[in-house]
């Protein structure tokens, strides 16, 4: 761990630049993936990636430039590259970015669970190849998948100023997946995927309890197949903790990020329906919602002590009681609005400089168990498991579709229903939040596939969310 930080740091200062502030940012990343499909083990893959951002500022103009060489002439050559564009936009910059803050100071920050490591490929394609067995021989079940990726990433920070911020991160990411086929129709049942991811170890599969899955999750493929499609109409909605990654991520998470607040993000991903005037004011849901920006706990994707250009991260309320007050905001984008942000100023890898992204975004228990919000729904419907999303340019029209969904009356869960789907506007599906699952409904979980910006980068975003229950959604099915 940090192996190159001591040679990186010399090199560092032997660079020569005439800019009045200079960083380096170097990211190394290995990734590694085993899979297994209908009890065949694939091959594996392997990848490593290495390389540093070159940032300066010049008469309050700021450039970069990016090299995978990261010998001194590298280093210093890229410098040049950033030093050279800088002087070039002088005169021709929208922004000055004199105000910038500097940061200094020495900090290591290592996840949990570093230090222990995961065991080797032979183990986990033991363990998955066991998982994959398990699946019941049943004809019906034309395609079932297990599988395991670990990426660690140890990220160093330097700056003329003297900063040197160091960090390593492990993140694991299980799944399991089985489709149920009978020539008509076919039904997917999954277990993490592209929607559950952790920091740490050999724990985090423990955590997601993929070891003895299949047999349930092949199970509940069956029961889609052979159940109704869900009914048309408004109704009582419970989303489980897994559908509510995909709806915080959507429709609270894009539309908060204040880059595209101020229209940057417009030719690409799209704007916002949020306005600068309405942080402080706006009634964004009912008063039983909580979120909160947290970098803080432990296992989530996005916890780090410092953003990319360098910010302290702390955990900051981005909606209390249901009011809109603070944007998902880096330095950058506050210095241009003169609103409070958060440390979310990130990048995905050595190659693309930091924007606004969302990290950790949180909704905060409420006080009922899941008894509780089942009890409390006389015509309802539980949705879990995402499986298809669509959204308008400004995050405010929506449509989601799941995997899973299974009727409530009088309180009480009913038969399973298959194709799933509800759709809302976020200006008043959030309003329409009746009930919030206490702390034994919260489920840590998150996406390492987040895109976002020009040229595009895809970051690893973390959620952790109770079960909540919103009223009057419309609810609808698939096609007859």
């Amino acid at each position: 761990m940090f192996e190159s930080a001591q040679a990186l740091s010399r090199q560092f200062a032997a660079l020569r630049s005439r800019a009045d502030f200079w960083s380096l940012r170097h990211v190394r990343e290995l990734s590694e993936h085993y899979p297994v499909r209908r009890n065949v083990a694939l091959p594996p893959s392997f990848g490593e990636d290495s390389g540093a951002m070159l940032t300066v500022r010049i008469a309050g103009v700021e450039a970069y430039a990016a090299t995978s060489d990261l010998t001194q002439n590298g280093l210093q050559a890229a410098l040049e590259r950033a030093e050279h564009l800088a002087r070039a936009l002088a005169g021709h910059a929208l922004l000055e970015v004199r105000e910038l803050p500097v940061p200094t100071g020495a900090v290591d920050d290592v996840a949990p669970g570093y230090e222990r490591p995961l065991a080797g490929p032979a183990h986990w394609y033991e363990v998955l190849g066991a998982e994959s067995a398990q699946v019941p021989r049943d004809a019906r079940l034309v395609d079932w998948s297990a599988g395991l990726g670990v990426h660690c990433v140890e990220q160093i920070y330097l700056n003329s100023a003297g900063a040197c911020l160091r960090r390593a991160q492990r993140f694991v990411y299980p799944a399991l997946s089985v489709t149920a086929s009978d020539g008509h129709d076919s039904q997917t049942r999954s277990l993490g995927g592209f929607n559950f991811g952790q920091q740490g170890g050999a724990e985090v599969v423990e955590r997601i309890g993929l070891v003895g899955a299949a047999p349930r999750i092949a199970d509940e493929a069956l029961q889609l197949l052979l159940a109704p499609n869900t009914p048309r109409g408004p109704l009582d909605l419970l989303l489980m903790p897994d559908q509510m990654v995909l709806q915080i991520h959507e429709s609270i998470g894009h539309p908060l990020e204040l880059d595209r607040i101020l229209g940057d993000e417009r030719n690409y991903a799209g704007t916002s329906f949020v306005r600068l005037e309405d942080f402080g004011r706006y009634q964004y849901g009912s008063p039983l919602l909580d979120v909160t920006f947290d970098p803080g706990r432990p296992e989530e994707l996005a916890s780090y002590r410092h953003d990319d250009d360098g910010t302290p991260a702390r955990r900051e309320y981005l909606i209390h009681r249901g009011i809109l007050q603070r944007p998902l905001g880096g330095a950058l984008s506050q210095l241009r609005s003169g609103l409070p942000g958060v440390a979310c100023s990130r990048a995905c890898s050595w190659n693309r400089a930091p924007i606004d992204r969302m990290a950790n975004l949180n909704v905060e228990p409420g006080d009922r168990s899941l008894t509780q919000l089942i009890g409390g729904i006389e015509r309802g419907i539980l949705m879990s498991t995402n499986r298809s999303w669509s959204i308008d340019d400004a995050r405010n029209k929506f449509q989601f579709g799941c995997e899973w969904g299974q009727l409530i009356e009088n309180g009480e869960l009913k038969g399973v229903v298959k194709n799933p789907n509800y759709r809302g506007i976020s200006a008043h599906f959030w309003r329409n939040l009746t009930a919030v699952g206490d702390a034994s409904t919260v489920k840590v979980l998150g996406t390492p596939y987040c895109g976002k910006g020009e040229p595009n980068q895809a970051v690893r975003v973390g959620h952790a969310s109770p079960a909540c229950v919103f009223k009057n959604v419309d609810v609808f099915g698939g096609a007859a």
